[in-house]
């Protein structure tokens, strides 16, 4: 039996570091139990960036496309009352997801947005 992803959020300038919750070390990004994902396609939707509902640590609901016309495997990145879309998980990342994670807006950069992705039952706690 594999112990359950426990996260904490640090803040940082623009965002969220990661931190183990049991050990109080560094999460790296590239960790093989979460996902650091650029928000892909915001520049078609650049009025739902600036959107309060995306600042870090915001919840996020990945939304899957199935009927999508340009990738059946899409999964569109939305806040979490589902009112605005900001993009979409990077097609190379998008078939690898169960359709059960949670997601968070982790980091803005630049006109974009870093989400992280974590297994279901992973805990994450953010500052209050």
């Amino acid at each position: 039996m594999t112990e359950r992803l426990r996260l904490w959020l640090e803040r940082g300038a623009s965002g969220f570091h990661l931190r183990d919750a049991a050990t109080g070390a560094p999460v790296r990004w590239e960790d093989p139990r979460i996902r650091v994902v650029p928000a892909a396609g915001v520049s078609y939707r650049a009025e739902a960036l600036p959107d309060p509902s995306f600042d870090p640590p915001c919840r996020l609901a990945l939304v899957p496309e199935p009927d999508n016309e340009h990738d059946p495997n899409a999964v569109a990145i939305w806040n979490a009352e589902r009112t605005l879309q900001v993009g979409y998980v990077p097609a190379a990342v998008a078939p690898e997801l169960t359709g059960d994670e949670q997601a968070l807006s982790l980091w803005r950069v630049d006109g974009g947005l870093r989400v992280l992705i974590v297994p279901a039952g992973a805990w994450v706690g953010t500052p209050r």
